[in-house]
């Protein structure tokens, strides 16, 4: 009987490890495709803030009032539209009690990055912005590789290198008609965002929604004191609605979206702005693009698609 029940127990634990690896198996896969996911779903949030985000040229050069106007309205219902989402989420105390020091910088940054940004456009042309945008992946992938020393990939860096000769290219076609200080502006801008980016990479906990509505509102004080918005038609203040709303959709979709992937890829994703702004602005506005500026706009959208090229394992 002895014999019988320890021969029973040397069978038992001889199974052991054959029942244990399909279990570590099962757990693996999902993970794996809980990985697969959250890079799916950021890919998503930030294509669909650099959709959004394009239409800013169309706002800022159709209403027809100065730019400390328009950075005040657009604020200003921007925070509201941000208010209503986090009280409808529950989220303010996160939002904006627990923002901490990540998240302060993050508004700062932005509002001087919003300044920057539609400035430009009323300095430039909504392609020269755009393009001078496309140089976000590379700013990114250099500042996340100084701080967080986080690795590069290869097709990553292809990705870069194609953007930035995208960008050299649509240039090309219009050297000696640049507006430099408008340039200047949109390369700050492009500047704050690549670095707002690796900060959320950097402390992923940072809330998006309450930065975003304090750097609107940090603006409001200083329009009124630079400009004068309240004397805006009526009119105006539709599109100004609207703009707000489309903003606020967009910065929230670019910053959650760019907690789930590396930040190099976010800023090269959202460099997609670069070849539909100026559609868009051909299209509505009538500011046919070159051909350089179309040769390098299908560059850099090449770029984008290849730089999601994945190394299997």
């Amino acid at each position: 009987m002895t014999t019988k029940n320890t021969s029973k127990t040397a069978t038992l634990k001889s199974q052991l490890p054959a029942c244990q690896n399909p279990m570590k198996a099962s757990h693996t896969k999902e993970k794996i495709e809980e990985i697969i996911t959250h890079n799916k779903r950021g890919v998503f949030l930030v294509i669909m803030s650099a959709v959004l985000f394009s239409m800013a040229g169309i706002f800022t050069k159709s209403i027809q009032v100065e730019t400390w106007s328009i950075i005040a309205w657009r604020g200003i219902f921007a925070a509201l539209f941000l208010f209503v989402w986090i009280i409808y989420k529950r989220n303010f105390t996160r939002s904006f009690v627990k923002m901490g020091a990540s998240g302060i910088s993050v508004a700062i940054i932005g509002a001087l990055g919003s300044v920057a940004f539609l400035s430009a456009f009323k300095l430039t042309s909504v392609a020269n912005v755009s393009l001078i945008y496309a140089a976000a992946p590379l700013l990114a992938a250099i500042i996340a590789w100084i701080w967080l020393k986080e690795k590069i990939t290869r097709p990553v860096a292809w990705g870069c290198f194609g953007a930035i000769s995208g960008v050299l290219i649509v240039v090309s076609g219009s050297i000696g008609s640049l507006n430099i200080e408008g340039d200047l502006l949109a390369l700050a801008m492009t500047f704050s965002l690549a670095l707002i980016m690796v900060i959320y990479r950097r402390y992923p906990n940072t809330p998006s929604a309450g930065p975003t509505a304090l750097s609107s509102l940090l603006l409001v004080p200083v329009c009124f004191y630079a400009g004068n918005p309240l004397s805006i038609d009526l009119s105006e203040i539709i599109p100004l609605a609207l703009f707000g709303l489309l903003f606020s959709i967009a910065a929230i979709s670019l910053t959650e979206g760019a907690k789930l992937i590396p930040s190099g890829r976010a800023a090269l994703l959202s460099s997609l702005e670069t070849p539909i702004a100026p559609l868009l602005a051909w299209l509505i506005l009538a500011e046919l693009p070159t051909l350089q500026a179309i040769i390098g706009g299908i560059v850099i959208m090449v770029a984008v698609i290849y730089s999601q090229k994945t190394r299997r394992q």
